[in-house]
């Protein structure tokens, strides 16, 4: 290829706001994200929160004309919710799920059970006479569900640092690198800056040319009629929390000629897509007559901050799973402790040496049943800690081990 061959990029990010059986308006919706990806076009179109497969049906069938490529990521108990569109061919796929979501016990909440990952797709796009491969997975974060108390941070955070390695050692045979989703964090998050610094990558809001849309590029507003009001009463303008992100690898640059967001009712309806905002980038790629290193998105100084910062959180949710695992191998053994004080009094019972005095079967087998209840449930929750505890200590390893190496070249 000549050095002066270039690609415009356009790529289309939505989270999709739980579409599924019970969500709001949910096939309207669908029609509405359809006929906005059929008119305007989008080279790519990254879409998180798809849990139901039959509307991803729905879509693919309505956007074959004009996306002959799709891929849909499946895992955990109700899915990834994660799929692409793209009028690109898609040579390779694979996905990606983070080794901590969560808890299982925290139904209301659901993060758990629905297998949050990253998905990998590799492209090709066509131009000027040659092939550039291209990464394109969408991923979504754990949820952040309190500001002032987010005892999922710790999770996050080892989110987060899976995904810059994930991103770090399965781009090494890409030119370009795309990132897009809901990362459920706010731009200055020590999540967010982890993963910016370790994986190198540039956010398409702060480096666009132009942009067009919400106000500071908020993609959760309270004027949105389907986000609850509570939440963002901190954030009278809303925050951002999803996005595009991207890096050149080899002999490309990538710069970001447009950033877009919805600001209200899709068009044809009285409604949003969704309770987030879309995020639309233009990206304008070009190759260079030499190769390129990769460029970090923070200096290896800030870099070094960041990455103890991010070691120390990580610190401090391995010492509460500590703490819980304790707590339920402890309720664990009252439980069992309980269970053996009734089979010594039942073999007492049966050896007569209480036989002057009736045996109350009914409350012995309901304390029985409660008993093995209550220890089923605390080893089951001393196990998943006992995981919790491993995943936390593993990647506080890397942190500390990433920290060293970032140190040793200052």
């Amino acid at each position: 290829m000549e050095g002066d061959s270039t690609l415009q990029l356009r790529v289309f990010d939505l989270n999709c706001w739980a579409i599924r059986y019970l969500s709001k308006r949910r096939q309207e919706r669908v029609r509405l994200i359809g006929d906005s990806l059929r008119r305007h076009r989008f080279d790519l179109a990254l879409l998180q929160e798809v849990w139901s497969e039959q509307d991803y049906s729905d879509l693919k069938a309505r956007l074959e004309s004009c996306y002959p490529f799709s891929h849909y990521f499946r895992s955990g108990v109700i899915g990834s919710g994660l799929c692409v569109f793209s009028r690109f061919p898609i040579l390779d796929t694979l996905l990606y799920q983070y080794s901590l979501n969560g808890y299982p016990y925290m139904l209301q909440h659901g993060d758990w059970f629905c297998g949050k990952s990253v998905g990998l797709d590799r492209g090709s796009c066509w131009h000027g006479g040659g092939v550039t491969p291209t990464l394109p997975p969408p991923c979504q974060l754990h949820a952040e569900y309190s500001r002032e108390k987010d005892a999922y941070l710790p999770h996050r955070l080892v989110q987060a640092w899976e995904l810059a390695q994930f991103i770090r050692h399965t781009s090494k045979a890409a030119d370009v690198v795309l990132l897009g989703g809901d990362l459920n964090m706010h731009p200055e998050d020590v999540g967010i800056r982890l993963l910016r610094g370790w994986a190198g990558l540039q956010d398409a809001f702060t480096e666009a040319t132009r942009f067009e849309g919400c106000e500071d590029g908020c993609t959760l507003i309270p004027n949105n009629c389907f986000t609850v009001k509570s939440e963002l009463l901190p954030f009278p303008l809303g925050i951002r929390i999803d996005y595009i992100l991207y890096k050149a690898i080899s002999s490309f640059t990538v710069k970001c000629e447009e950033l877009k967001t919805t600001t209200g009712t899709a068009p044809g309806g009285d409604i949003p897509f969704s309770d987030h905002e879309a995020v639309m980038a233009t990206l304008h790629i070009q190759r260079q007559g030499q190769a390129a290193g990769a460029h970090p998105g923070t200096t290896e100084p800030t870099l070094v901050d960041v990455v103890t910062e991010a070691r120390t959180e990580v610190g401090v949710g391995l010492r509460a799973a500590r703490r819980q695992r304790y707590s339920s191998g402890r309720m664990a053994v009252l439980a069992l402790l309980l269970l053996l004080l009734q089979a010594a009094a039942a073999l007492g019972t049966l050896a007569g040496l209480a036989a002057e005095q009736p045996f109350p079967k009914l409350s012995f087998s309901l304390l029985a049943f409660l008993a093995i209840g209550v220890l089923l449930l605390a080893a089951g929750l001393h196990l998943f800690h006992t995981m919790e505890v491993k995943m936390l200590q593993g990647t506080e390893e890397q942190l500390r081990m990433a920290l060293r190496a970032l140190q040793e070249r200052l």
